[in-house]
């Protein structure tokens, strides 16, 4: 008999694994306690900027015409609970207020309300980002509130979405690695991923700790590599070098490669910053402090890089002073395809400069909405070429097709000043400055 399938949160990773687990052919119930959520996801829709995932959502909801049905949505924890033979869970992990640590209330939440009506066998699967630890008391946990008691197994099976590319990467992953207990639980989730793995998906078991210390590795790594080339951004401005030339010559190394060395403001969004924080805060709780105290000066490049974009900006308005100048933000969202705001390098430099007195107008393709709830006393437009009209300088924050798209001439035909900082490394310098830009980035030439 085919198994079943639930997922427990339908935010960003929820929804996207839902979708795809109904793509891949099996019956899936989303489960989400947030009434409004439920409600859009019903009508096909997504509450965030994900490409492709709401033709795939459209394509499997029950109700809507000419879908196949096998996806469907709850609130009632003892439906799911009764109709799932693998019940994934999928909650966000923030950072704790004031804290480095992972606030784990979600996965606990969770996990006991799907426990309490556990009365036949299940396996459920964490795929949240979680201290390393986490697994063994969840484990026990379940155990100890399920009605079927050890006939409830955990598995924990990390998630490697990356925003813009999440559905493709659910289906079609470069990797599914899975910390299991016992040969049922590995059965069970090579069912589950068969069709990735006769693609040639790697299927990578291991234990508990291993899987829970793959993601929060993984992002470490990433964070450290684009704070390593920031660094090098740094060296060259002190030195007269061009980190882009840099960057170009290291990636040709295969040891090194060119992926995630793009000098810049630095990276954000919901997972590297947090994960990265929670990671030292757990290395710390394991008595294995000293051996990620290099991850606070990866975080501490990361930070400088945002104050350095704005030193920028008050050199380039002239005066030492934003009192009275304009200032377009092109960017709001913490990378390009997609509509997350949180922790974004451009929201927090717009920011900055508004506090300090500037008159900071932002555009972004997709993360207006989003960018005007967290940040409501920031002006903003509705196309670049509005958002830049007047200004004293213009911010590229955000690495957007669309702006590398902009016609030079046409935006500089509506500026107060033709000066241009490119924050992403992601536009041609030589393009502007035939336009007439004063064009300057970060760890480059000013000329």
């Amino acid at each position: 008999m085919a198994l079943k399938i639930t997922v427990i949160g339908t935010g960003y990773l929820g929804a996207t694994h839902a979708a795809a687990m109904a793509e891949l052919g099996f019956e899936v119930i989303g489960l989400d306690v947030v009434p409004e959520k439920i409600e859009t996801l019903r009508r096909g829709e997504v509450p965030m900027y994900e490409p492709g995932l709401d033709e795939l959502l459209r394509k499997h909801v029950a109700g809507i015409e000419g879908a196949t049905g096998r996806l469907r949505f709850t609130m009632d924890w003892a439906e799911a609970a009764d109709f799932g033979d693998v019940h994934f869970v999928c909650v966000n992990t923030p950072q704790k207020h004031g804290e480095y640590a992972c606030d784990m209330s979600y996965v606990d939440a969770a996990m006991e309300s799907l426990a309490k009506h556990l009365t036949k066998p299940a396996l459920v699967v964490g795929k949240s980002t979680v201290p390393v630890g986490s697994a063994e008391r969840i484990a026990a946990r379940l155990t100890e509130l399920a009605p079927a008691g050890a006939e409830v197994e955990l598995a924990w099976n990390p998630e490697f979405l990356r925003e813009g590319f999440a559905v493709n990467d659910t289906l079609h992953p470069d990797r599914i690695v899975v910390g299991v207990r016992s040969e049922r639980a590995e059965k069970v989730l090579r069912e589950v991923y068969a069709t990735p793995v006769a693609e040639g998906s790697p299927f990578i078991v291991t234990d508990f700790p291993t899987a829970e210390l793959v993601k929060t590795s993984a992002n470490s790594f990433l964070a450290t590599k684009i704070s390593f080339i920031n660094a090098m951004a740094e060296v060259c401005e002190a030195a007269g070098g061009d980190v882009v030339k840099l960057a170009e010559a290291l990636g040709h190394d295969d040891r090194i490669g060119k992926k995630f060395l793009r000098a810049g403001i630095g990276f954000g969004g919901g997972c590297l910053p947090k994960d990265i924080r929670a990671f030292m805060a757990r290395a710390g709780e394991l008595g294995a402090d000293q051996a990620l105290t290099f991850l606070r000066e990866v975080d501490s490049i990361n930070m400088r890089r945002r104050g350095h974009m704005v030193e920028l900006a008050r050199d380039a308005v002239g005066g030492g002073s934003f009192l009275g100048k304009r200032v377009a933000v092109l960017g709001a969202a913490f990378k390009p395809d997609s509509d997350d705001v949180r922790d974004s390098p451009a929201l927090n430099v717009a920011g900055q400069i508004h506090l300090q007195g500037g008159q900071v107008t932002v555009y972004d393709p997709k993360g207006m909405a989003n960018a005007r709830r967290l940040f409501p006393t920031l002006g903003y437009a509705d196309t670049a070429e509005d958002a830049v009209r007047g200004a004293d300088v213009v911010l590229h924050l955000t690495e957007w097709q669309e702006f590398r798209d902009l016609d030079p001439e046409a935006l500089g035909a509506v500026v107060g000043r033709r000066v241009l900082l490119d924050g992403r490394n992601a536009l041609d310098p030589e393009r502007w400055r035939a336009a007439g830009w004063t064009y300057r980035a970060m760890g480059r030439p000013a000329a």
